[in-house]
């Protein structure tokens, strides 16, 4: 009697399970509400910079593009300093004109700190080297830009500067309301630079003599439409949604390569519309 009890509950548990239909599964946005959504497992490198992007936490991209936007202000505002001082006062002007050597003292700390900043992760990301670091580049870079402007008369430094700002900001309009995927044209930047390297290196041969006077025009020409493209291509990169971004971690190195993209914008404009004092 035990026995023909046991079956028969047997048989009701093996019907009510039969007749339960099983859980449907969950779904993507459930799955994936406890990983990082920025990074998809596609470069597992610590020092890659970049990484595919997902749009589902937002919060994260826009914290690193007003980090990066806020310290590049600051750059560009102290950029803006130096070289008032050095076309404006003419002390200054006198001091950077009588003593180029603190030019090439100025050179070799943006070299050294903008080749650390790019090929070592490590002080990039930790606090406060990459901030140190950041501030020496910045600083160097600022006086060779003032002493670069201080052989221009000032209308000339003001109309190129206008028109740095003008590009600079339709650029970034461009980046941000355009569907073309800026990023994917890497290609085309490379062959861009290989033709600006050899234009340079025919300019400072010929130059010297005299020749061909048109190319140190054509350089100007050249060099500002490079850097315009490698601008809008670096704030895509911060943007995001494209087919390469860059990690949020790396908010340093998207900094240090907007404010040059800009202040090569700049320098190009000089030689291609300053005049000489």
């Amino acid at each position: 009697m035990t026995q023909g009890k046991l079956l028969e509950g047997s048989k009701v548990n093996h019907g009510s399970t039969a007749e339960t239909t099983p859980p449907e599964p969950p779904s993507y946005e459930e799955a994936t509400a406890d990983a990082s959504p920025c990074y998809t497992g596609a470069y597992t490198d610590d020092g890659e910079l970049l990484t595919q992007f997902n749009w589902d936490d937002r919060n994260i991209r826009r914290v690193f593009a007003r980090k990066v936007y806020s310290i590049l202000m600051i750059q560009l505002l102290v950029t803006l300093a130096i070289v008032a001082l050095c076309v404006f006062c003419e002390p200054v002007k006198a001091f950077v004109h009588a003593n180029p050597g603190w030019y090439w003292a100025s050179y070799a700390v943006f070299l050294v700190t903008y080749l650390t900043i790019c090929c070592c992760s490590a002080p990039r990301r930790k606090f406060p080297w990459n901030i140190i670091l950041l501030a020496l580049f910045t600083l160097s870079f600022s006086y060779m830009t003032g002493m670069l402007s201080s052989f221009y008369n000032t209308k000339s430094v003001l109309l190129c500067l206008g028109i740095t700002v003008l590009v600079c900001l339709s650029v970034t309009l461009l980046s941000f309301f355009t569907k073309i995927d800026l990023t994917s044209c890497h290609g085309l930047l490379a062959v861009l630079s290989v033709t600006v390297f050899i234009c340079g290196l025919m300019l400072a041969f010929v130059l010297p003599l005299g020749l061909v006077p048109w190319l140190h025009a054509l350089y100007g020409v050249l060099g500002a439409i490079l850097f315009t493209m490698f601008l809008a291509f670096d704030l895509q990169m911060v943007m995001g949604n494209r087919r390469y971004t860059i990690s949020p971690e790396e908010y340093i190195f998207a900094t240090l390569n907007i404010y040059v993209d800009i202040i090569y914008i700049f320098s190009f404009l000089l030689q291609l519309f300053g005049s000489q004092d």
